[in-house]
């Protein structure tokens, strides 16, 4: 969503559907004849001229059951017949959007509150300080790097002077352990294609180290800061790197000032096309640490390799190799690797491992650290010979530090009601930094000082609004089988339940996501319109452990929308608004929930904002890295989820005669992640269904990807669309 993913949330895996921080009864599946979608009996004739949109007889048979897909051939994005369909929307849409006579007031009031100074999280490496910068309006930040922290910074990269349109993102830093070199990841037009360079820090100079093809990876240096190992698949076919498959990939070593070819393969399993691998170098240099991935499910492997004697010198060690829970490196003392894990702990625990035991794989014979606590534990640093554990308490930070065996030493006190995230650093410093946020508090970074257990501010923005005015509340409300949900309201002080107030209600209930609190500049001009934000907190997030991610997957998914049309009821039914003035949103899975309340329900939104989603819940795991989600999912070639897919998948349960709410499908045409071919045939059988008057339009970003690294400047534009689109069809005003 617009509301970027908090900064933890933003931290999750990337292959997964992470968009980076926006009611009586449920309808089953509709019905259709063989071949159809829902959408063959002529809709009322509609108020807009919708581009003609060619409908083919092509038709798939799962499981015996025949299912139309007469839009398949935009999926084939570079045709001249998709282009030409993507020309005509934009067409009609851009000219919609161009008369809303509030869009300029709106576009003038994003443009000033987005205009602040803002800073990313400060870590240190080789006696240096490296740390982000953005002077307000900069397409991208800008990478800074200092001697200390009261010098001048310099600038080290400045990605906007490599692109004229700021569409050219840094994706990626690591740092050499001697401060001499930098690795990093540059992406293009939002792909998730990233190409990785070598840049000599003292000089700001690169070096020839040029790396393709890498996705879903960092860069880890050696102790020796000679190399750093990088996980990257084969070259794409021509014309194919944006929808083929990701598959097969393989995790080298590049040694600095060597070509690509010359990189050593250290680890590949060709037995496993699916397996992808982050690696991770222990702070004393010993360990490779392999975290081995399937999908997006929250259950991997996790392999070592001794570097004592060199790269590949001895072989990797498959430590963890079950699957069975989350394992995820924290630290590491000698042979003994401190490890974050749910295997037998469902909100999660630290344990610690001697890799050199014969017994090291069995959990038996693991030392609890931190033991399982009633709070989520979402991540744990090893800093300063400490273990800082930062848990989620209702969807809020608690942090909490540790001593090596796992006493607790104290609490580290925060602002307020929001999300903390950072906390890095190595093993023998004194101090790390974190940021604190919440839905009215500016993105602060802070020092913390690991000795005394102060924190202080390193830097605050000044944004150009008046906090006091406005108040968060955290409610709980029933969802349809009885289960308890979270959910954040923010709104001006004084807030009247009329009934009547204009309401944007977000979700994204998926692949153990926390949506937790956190400063948006959209979100910020919602609320000076007079808008209540309503965020809920579903299951399928990460919210309360794995039992509650698990509640909303594969054949429980409808919970997740269950949750999202009881949050709806209950803020009708607790008249903070209605129907009419009720709005919905959400990116990437959280598209793909939109689209699934608003077709379930669509008598109870006013208005809905699919952002990026994923629309065709058949054919989804076809394209790039979609596979990844059949764990979340599950998979029309299973018989019993192709039944619960077809159920709610928002392409097939459109159907013809019913009024939708007014509708912005929102997506982009290098998105690799979600690739637009699902948005594209929504809003087409979105316009051949839909029979009242309310416009069904997309609006399609060039350029542009599923949302990482996009342009503040194209930012601005798209929420200047959004909330105009919103407030027209609301009825609102400036």
């Amino acid at each position: 969503m617009h509301r970027r993913l908090s900064p933890l949330a933003c931290l999750t895996a990337a292959f997964a559907l992470v968009a980076c921080k926006p009611a009586a009864s449920t309808s089953g599946p509709t019905e259709t004849a063989p071949g159809g979608t829902g959408t063959d009996v002529v809709a009322a004739k509609s108020a807009y001229d919708y581009p003609s949109t060619r409908k083919a007889d092509t038709i798939d048979t799962y499981h015996g059951t025949q299912v139309g897909d007469p839009y398949r051939w935009l999926e084939e994005l570079d045709t001249d017949e998709t282009r030409a369909w993507v020309e005509a929307q934009n067409k009609l849409t851009f000219g919609v959007l161009g008369s809303i006579k509030q869009r300029d007031g709106i576009r003038t009031r994003l443009t000033e509150l987005w205009n602040y100074e803002r800073y990313g999280v400060p870590f240190k490496e080789g006696g240096k300080y490296f740390y982000s910068r953005n002077d307000g309006l900069q397409n991208q930040s800008v990478l800074y790097v200092a001697d200390n922290l009261g010098a001048e910074p310099r600038v080290l990269i400045d990605p906007n002077t490599l692109s004229q349109d700021g569409t050219v993102a840094l994706t990626g830093t690591a740092i050499s352990q001697n401060g001499k070199y930098m690795a990093y990841g540059l992406a293009a037009a939002g792909s998730d294609w990233q190409e990785y360079r070598v840049r000599e820090i003292a000089t700001g100079k690169d070096l020839d180290d040029h790396l393709k093809w890498i996705k879903f990876s960092g860069a880890a240096w050696t102790k020796d800061s000679k190399g750093f190992f990088y996980s990257r698949y084969d070259e794409p076919k021509e014309g194919e790197a944006l929808k083929q498959k990701n598959e097969f990939q393989k995790l080298y070593y590049h040694k600095v000032g060597t070509p690509q070819d010359k990189d050593v393969l250290v680890y590949e399993r060709k037995d496993h096309p699916q397996w992808g691998f982050g690696g991770e170098v222990s702070d004393d240099g010993r360990w490779l640490v392999i975290r081995v991935w399937e999908g997006s499910a929250d259950k991997n492997a996790l392999f070592v390799h001794d570097l004592s004697g060199g790269v590949g010198k001895k072989p990797v060690v498959e430590l963890l190799n079950k699957f069975d829970a989350e394992y995820n490196f924290v630290g590491s003392n000698g042979s003994t690797l401190y490890i974050q894990t749910t295997q037998g702990a469902a909100r999660a625990k630290v344990v610690a491992i001697d890799v050199t035991k014969k017994d090291a794989s069995d959990p038996a014979a693991w030392k609890v650290v931190i033991p399982e606590a009633a709070e989520t534990l979402r991540s744990v640093s090893h800093v300063g010979g400490k273990l800082i554990a930062s848990y989620l308490k209702d969807a809020r930070s608690e942090v909490r530090v540790f001593d090596q065996s796992g006493k607790l030493e104290r609490d580290i006190a925060l602002p307020g009601l929001g999300t903390a995230g950072g906390f890095g650093g190595r093993a023998k410093d004194t101090e790390t930094f974190y940021a604190f946020t919440s839905y009215t508090w500016p993105t602060t970074i802070f020092r913390y000082d690991l000795k005394t257990g102060q924190s202080e501010i390193f830097r605050q923005p000044k944004v150009a609004f008046d906090p006091a005015k406005y108040e968060t509340t955290q409610v709980f409300y029933t969802s349809k089988d009885g289960t308890k949900v979270p959910m954040f309201l923010t709104h001006k002080k004084g807030l009247e339940k009329n009934g009547q107030n204009p309401t944007y209600l977000y979700g994204y209930g998926g692949f153990n996501v926390a949506i937790t609190p956190g400063f948006s500049v959209p979100d910020l001009m919602w609320l000076e319109l007079g808008g209540v934000l309503a965020v809920a907190n579903l299951r399928g997030g990460g919210e309360y452990g794995e039992a509650w991610h698990e509640a909303g997957t594969k054949l429980h998914k409808q919970n997740v929308f269950d949750d999202f049309i009881g949050a709806a009821e209950y803020l009708v039914a607790e008249k903070v608004t209605s129907p009419s003035k009720l709005a919905i949103g959400g990116r990437s899975n959280g598209g793909l929930l939109v689209g699934a309340a608003m077709t379930q329900r669509p008598d109870l939104f006013a208005v809905a904002l699919p952002g990026v989603g994923v629309m065709d819940m058949l054919r989804f795991h076809k394209f790039t890295i979609g596979w990844a989600w059949v764990s979340d999912y599950g998979s029309s070639d299973d018989a019993e989820q192709f039944k619960a897919l077809h159920a709610y998948s928002p392409l097939h349960n459109l159907k013809s005669g019913t009024k939708y709410p007014a509708t912005l499908v929102y997506t982009a045409d290098h998105d690799d992640r979600v690739v637009p071919g699902h948005s594209y045939k929504f809003a087409a059988a979105l316009q051949a269904a839909q029979a009242g008057d309310k416009p069904a339009l997309i609006r399609i970003d060039v350029r542009a990807g599923h949302g990482a690294g996009k342009p503040t400047s194209k930012q601005i534009e798209e929420w200047t669309d959004l909330w105009g689109f919103v407030v027209h069809n609301l009825g609102m005003s400036l």
